[in-house]
């Protein structure tokens, strides 16, 4: 061992011994030159100290080298680091020890790290250098690292910032704006930043910043929106202000943006982005051009700039139901004449083709079922509640058409038959989603039925009204909507519905009334309605969608809800977390929500054979069941709940789907059921093709409740896309599951769906190149998912009419380029993939894989489209939905000015 050992040691002291030879005779000549400098520095001469280490400072900043070696001044100066540093102890002339320090802190980032802790910073502070950026880039980036390790652990702050200052200053005049960021949050002091930003600049910065934001915790996070926002407002950059306003949802905030924008026509931009979240935002009154602003933000226009898209595409022509299932390509198994299982107008099948029929046709204001003269004839053909749905169909029909729509509607008010009138009323607020009309058709037609004798007709006036005004927060609607919470007359669909209605109006925003009624009910209702009523999980989800993106204020509310027994107490504050941290991405509470999923709790068969070994009575086994039950629905919530907080931020999102697919093989049998809902929710509207792979093996599991999701779950990812591979997919499923009409209405509602609006509609909640949330979309998009729970009881048995939530969910996902008088004016663009350039040096170019259209033009998820030409600029950033275009002056004009 030691012979060996010894060989080492020679193998060791041999190998300079080459590169001694392979040196270039001007390396060798430098080499010595360092040496006879370190022999003065280190001698008894005090008078050669400053000029030695002057030569030997000038030696090392002039010395070039690739930027994949280190500079050979460093290599040489290696092995006579403990001797300089020794020399800067005996050192009694203060610029002699300064100029020593600073030769030593550039000499210790060749050193290890372990050796050496931060005497790069110990010496560089001992210098006292006023400029930190002669040394050059990669000694910056060494103090940075050093400033932000010291920083932690020293306790007089002070004496670094000076330090801090010099190396902000050089990184931001040296295109290092993201470095400097990342060390500011380090020792968060971003308010550095603010006197270094300009022009050239401030892009970058803000940009790296707001991204960065998505990876703290509040109340941090908070503080770096701010600040990028008032950035934003200095250099008068009102629509990407407004975004971060419309991200953070303060609308005194959007006020504000609009109050110091200046220029009328960036205005107008303003409003068609507030228009786009359907927000109700009432300006001030001493706002410029109010009243054409109001008008702008009551999305009046979207219905005939949508028929203009479907004219330009030449899809105006109605679809039939029959030609979406394209059943002549399932082969003859599925034809009615073959198929006696299926009856050609069996209920169930005709309540299909009602939804198909309004997804496929929403918003194009024709179809061959319903809006034709003799429209009633469909009605009939359903029963009951399916008549409920077929006639508020049309709201979906004439979707954003007021005056179009009405007069359709209104004939079916008249009827003698309770359910077609009470689907006239859902219609007319489907009608009105997400549109203001100064005549309140909807408030003006509904208000009469909302506490109507039969329940029926106040299932259609208290949910239409709910969908009508979605996000107003319009205090009449309010008040009309609560003494049906406390009506001894409601019954727990009403109840529920109502409670539902007022978190959709007063969305976002805890209203003290409506949060105080929904708790109320909550701790009235009987315990057996707790645990065995279908509707119970829909007033949770109420007050959950009351604190939708709040996280201030919910402790009063917290703390009310423990006073509920225990499977509705959990269920609840499930909810409420589900909806305070949507789509934020938060970890920790993901961590949390997968920790209930993971939990086992006893089945009716394991609680019924421990009892019997108890011998305890039957009374208690029956109350046990009914609570194990309801447990599960919490964990299923939970699981919700999981891509509802990672659906905002990518990474997140797909972390939580490889997640569910360790849930769905091993979680509980309701957790199972919640994760194709899930999984849906992650990707909506963006048919990945390991989405749908997956999601079609899930319908053809054995439970029929996770089939039935998975299956609708399919027409959630492909809605509004046409997706070949997909609609192959439910065709196919459609053969499959032929026998079971469960199953096959699920089918055909994904079908329907994936051909949503002929394909020009999304229900992705995300826009403005994925930045923003739309809290409406949300919402209908809970409402429906948690429907589908229970979808046996629910989707499956009278609330089918749930499904028209996602109308606030719907848009078209378009580009349309308008002039400076709001008239549409076609342009050309190029649509690509959108890359992320976030820290990219340069300017990089923002899309890959490009096509060239002219406007209007459809952008699939992921998509971003530019101008192709330099005559036009787009008032806003981000090139997606009503986007104003300003003519640039002619160049001749240009040089004048």
């Amino acid at each position: 061992m030691v012979v060996a050992e010894k060989k080492e040691e020679e193998k060791e002291k041999k190998q300079p011994e080459p590169e001694q030879d392979e040196m270039s005779e001007e390396d060798k000549k430098l080499q010595e030159e360092l040496n006879m400098l370190v022999e003065k520095i280190t001698g008894p001469d005090v008078h050669l100290y400053i000029p030695a280490l002057e030569s030997m400072r000038d030696l090392i900043r002039s010395s070039t080298t690739s930027m994949t070696s280190v500079p050979m001044p460093l290599k040489f100066l290696r092995v006579h680091y403990g001797a300089l540093k020794e020399a800067f102890e005996k050192m009694t002339d203060s610029k002699a020890q300064q100029l020593c320090a600073s030769i030593i802190s550039v000499l210790a980032m060749g050193q290890e790290s372990s050796a050496t802790p931060r005497e790069c910073l110990k010496y560089c502070l001992l210098a006292k250098q006023n400029d930190v950026g002669d040394w050059g880039h990669e000694y910056v980036r060494q103090l940075e690292g050093e400033i932000a390790d010291e920083w932690a652990t020293v306790v007089d702050k002070d004496t670094l910032l000076p330090l801090i200052e010099s190396v902000i200053k050089f990184d931001m005049e040296h295109n290092a704006e993201i470095q400097a960021c990342d060390l500011l949050m380090e020792v968060d002091i971003l308010d550095m930043l603010t006197p270094l930003m300009d022009q050239t600049n401030y892009s970058r910065v803000c940009l790296y910043l707001i991204n960065c934001a998505m990876y703290v915790e509040e109340p941090e996070r908070g503080s770096i929106v701010a600040g990028v926002l008032s950035h934003y407002l200095r250099f008068k950059e009102y629509p990407r202000a407004l975004t971060l306003a419309m991200q953070l949802n303060k609308i005194d905030l959007m006020r504000e943006i609009f109050q110091k924008c200046e220029d009328p026509l960036i205005r107008k931009q303003l409003a068609y982005m507030v228009s786009r979240q359907q927000l109700s935002l009432e300006l001030n009154d001493d706002q410029k051009d109010k009243g054409e602003l109001t008008a702008i933000m009551s999305n009046a226009h979207v219905n005939d700039h949508f028929h203009s898209l479907a004219r330009e595409l030449d899809i105006m022509e109605p679809k039939t139901p029959e030609e979406v299932y394209k059943t002549w390509l399932e082969g003859l198994v599925l034809r009615p004449s073959y198929n006696l299982d299926v009856p050609v107008d069996s209920a169930r099948h005709n309540l299909a083709s009602t939804f198909v029929n309004a997804f496929v046709n929403a918003g194009f204001s024709k179809d061959k079922l319903v809006s034709v003269e003799d429209g009633n004839k469909w009605m009939y053909k359903n029963k009951q509640h399916g008549m409920l749905s077929a006639a508020a169909s049309l709201g979906l029909i004439y979707l954003w058409d007021i005056d179009g729509g009405l007069t359709p509607i209104d004939k079916y008010l008249y009827t003698s038959e309770d359910y077609i009138k009470s689907g006239a009323l859902l219609a007319l607020g489907i009608v009105n989603c997400g549109v203001r009309n100064d005549c309140d058709p909807a408030l003006a037609l509904l208000s009469d039925y909302v506490l109507h004798e039969s329940v029926t007709l106040r299932i259609g006036a208290v949910l239409g009204l709910g969908l009508a005004y979605v996000g107003t927060k319009r205090e009449d609607a309010i008040t009309l909507l609560l003494p049906v919470l406390s009506d001894s007359k409601s019954t727990p669909e009403v109840v529920a519905m109502a409670a539902l209605a007022c978190a959709l109006i007063t969305l976002g925003t805890p209203h003290s009334e409506v949060v105080s009624s929904i708790l109320h009910t909550l701790l009235d209702m009987p315990a057996t309605e707790m645990n065995e009523g279908h509707y119970s999980k829909f007033l949770p989800l109420a007050l959950g969608l009351c604190y939708l993106g709040v996280k201030e204020g919910t402790e009063a509310t917290k703390a009310a809800l423990e006073a509920l027994p225990e499977p509705m107490r959990s269920l609840s504050l499930h909810m409420l977390k589900m909806c305070m941290y949507a789509g934020t991405g938060d970890v920790l509470v993901i961590q949390e929500q997968l920790q209930v999923c993971s939990e086992h709790f006893p089945t009716p068969e394991e609680k019924k054979e421990s009892e019997s070994k108890k011998d305890k009575d039957k009374e208690k086994e029956k109350e046990d069941k009914s609570k194990v039950k309801d447990m599960t629905c919490m964990q299923a919530v939970a699981a919700l709940s999981v891509a509802v907080i990672a659906m905002g931020e990518e990474v997140g999102s797909e972390m939580a789907t490889r997640i569910f697919a360790q849930l769905g093989r091993y979680g509980e049998p309701a957790v199972r059921r919640a994760v194709p809902l899930a999984i849906a929710l992650l990707s909506i509207s963006n048919p990945q093709l390991s989405v749908i792979d997956v999601l079609n093996k899930y319908s053809h599991d054995l439970d029929e409740e996770v089939a039935h999701n998975a299956i609708f779950s399919m027409g959630l990812v492909g809605a509004g896309t046409n997706n070949a591979r997909l609609a192959t997919m439910l065709r196919q499923l459609a053969q499959y599951h032929a026998k079971n009409t469960g199953h096959l209405f699920m089918v055909r509602i994904a079908q329907g769906l994936t051909h949503l609006g002929k394909g020009t509609l999304t229900l992705s909640p995300f826009h403005t190149d994925r930045q923003v949330m739309n809290y409406p979309a949300v919402a209908g998009l809970l409402i429906t998912l948690v429907s589908f729970l229970g979808s046996k009881t629910i989707m499956l048995g009278k609330s089918h009419y749930l499904l028209y939530t996602l109308a606030t969910a719907m848009y078209p996902r378009w580009l349309v380029t308008l002039d400076e008088n709001q008239e549409a004016l076609p342009v050309t663009v190029r649509v690509g993939q959108a890359v992320d350039v976030i820290g990219k040096a340069g300017t990089p170019k923002t899309i890959a894989g490009v096509h060239t259209h002219t406007t209007p033009v459809l952008l699939s998820v992921g998509e971003r489209a530019e101008l192709a030409s330099d005559d036009y600029v787009p008032l806003t950033p981000v090139m997606e939905g009503f986007v104003i275009l300003k003519k640039k002056p002619p160049h001749s004009q240009e040089e004048k000015k």
